[in-house]
């Protein structure tokens, strides 16, 4: 039987033709096709994961505590956030970490809230390069002591090559050589905290509400919830109200239930805990 495969390919022949110098040209080597269905093969890159999140471009005008219980709410969806960590030094500032339980909860945490504009700006998420010590303590308690000397010999080392540090030492010096006591520190605005942010509250606050909305009504839609306390409505505002509960249990349940609800079979109330 007559071989039938395709012949080798030959390779092109070396060009004659000269440099500039005087020195010959070697034309490029050949391209070897593929087997037909190979794929190119590309390098292996494999992602590194771990419990910790580190969260940049976060609103700096927003006070730590409100931040943290942002964070918190935002992504106790995804599993038991063990820790968030967050701080206004100058070192810190727009920047979080917060812990899971496990990588594969963080990975998917990571994966669906990257982007997201908290306060107005979009957060940059990464995986942290070091565990949190809330982390270690409850996945491996064993070596806490250990990871904890660990940090706190990073801290000291790093404390006066740190170049933000540095860049600030600079800016009080010589504010101080001007005569100045301290720096000037700029007036911040009051940035209020989202409605659906909120901490958890016994009263709750109603929007969109229908214009013809009774009193009678709501009462008879949150009474199906217990420890109803009392509805208000405001006279001149039709389409908001007031809900309060005995305890914040109580409220936090009726909120979950009814937010959304179509009080009139069109228009969605919107359900969130009022301001303290």
């Amino acid at each position: 039987m007559a071989d039938i495969s395709a012949p080798p390919l030959a390779a092109p022949p070396l060009s004659v033709d000269a440099a500039p110098n005087g020195a010959p040209v070697v034309a490029p080597a050949p391209v070897v096709p593929l087997i037909p269905g190979q794929q190119p093969s590309a390098p292996e890159q494999q992602e590194f994961a771990s419990e910790t999140l580190y969260i940049q471009n976060l609103n700096e005008k927003i006070k730590i505590p409100v931040l943290k219980a942002s964070l918190r709410g935002l992504f106790k969806s995804y599993g038991e956030v063990l820790d968030v960590v967050a701080h206004s030094n100058l070192r810190m500032r727009g920047q979080a970490f917060v812990s899971f339980e496990s990588a594969d909860i963080a990975k998917k945490a990571l994966k669906e809230v990257r982007g997201f504009p908290l306060y107005s700006k979009p957060m940059q998420i990464s995986f942290a390069r070091t565990p949190s010590d809330a982390a270690v303590k409850k996945l491996d308690p064993s070596t806490f002591d250990a990871h904890k000397a660990r940090r706190d010999e990073h801290k000291k080392a790093t404390r006066y090559t740190n170049p933000l540090k540095a860049k600030f030492r600079q800016k009080r010096l010589a504010a101080e050589m001007d005569g100045g006591s301290a720096l000037p520190t700029s007036k911040r605005p009051n940035v209020q905290m989202p409605d659906e942010y909120l901490p958890p509250n016994k009263i709750l606050f109603l929007q969109n509400l229908p214009d013809n909305v009774t009193k009678d009504q709501l009462m008879a839609l949150f009474s199906q919830y217990p420890n109803l306390h009392e509805v208000r409505l405001i006279p001149t505002k039709k389409d908001i109200a007031f809900v309060e509960y005995l305890d914040e249990g109580s409220a936090t349940l009726a909120k979950d239930a009814l937010h959304n609800y179509k009080l009139d079979g069109e228009n969605k109330i919107k359900i969130t805990f009022a301001r303290k």
